[in-house]
């Protein structure tokens, strides 16, 4: 079951185009919760969901690991499918991939 704050999330989620990557933290700044609250939506989908999920990092640019099975390993083949590129780190350059929502952008170089 959903709430209408998760809706929320969902809907901006939603927006980030393919091949761009936000955070938890940009996400929640523009719906009014925590990074942490943006964290338990996207682990609270449904099977059969619309929302591109992949595409929310953390702050570092990295995909947040997880506890249980493989994914952080399909987030970051989701991501790569897309043509969002990891650095020798792990971690993607938010300035050219990041998408910081309908006013913002990455940076000059972004796809």
């Amino acid at each position: 079951m959903s709430s209408p704050l998760y809706d929320r999330i969902y809907a901006l989620v939603r927006r980030v185009p393919p091949g761009r990557a936000t955070t938890y933290g940009r996400i929640a700044r523009q719906v009014g919760c925590t990074a942490r609250t943006v964290g338990f939506a996207m682990a609270a989908l449904p099977a059969g969901h619309d929302v591109p999920w992949q595409r929310v990092i953390n702050a570092r640019g990295e995909v947040s690991p997880r506890s249980d099975g493989d994914g952080d390993l399909i987030q970051r083949l989701l991501l790569e499918a897309e043509g969002v590129r990891f650095d020798a780190r792990g971690r993607v350059d938010l300035r050219r991939y990041g998408w910081e929502g309908e006013t913002g952008g990455g940076g000059p170089d972004a796809p």
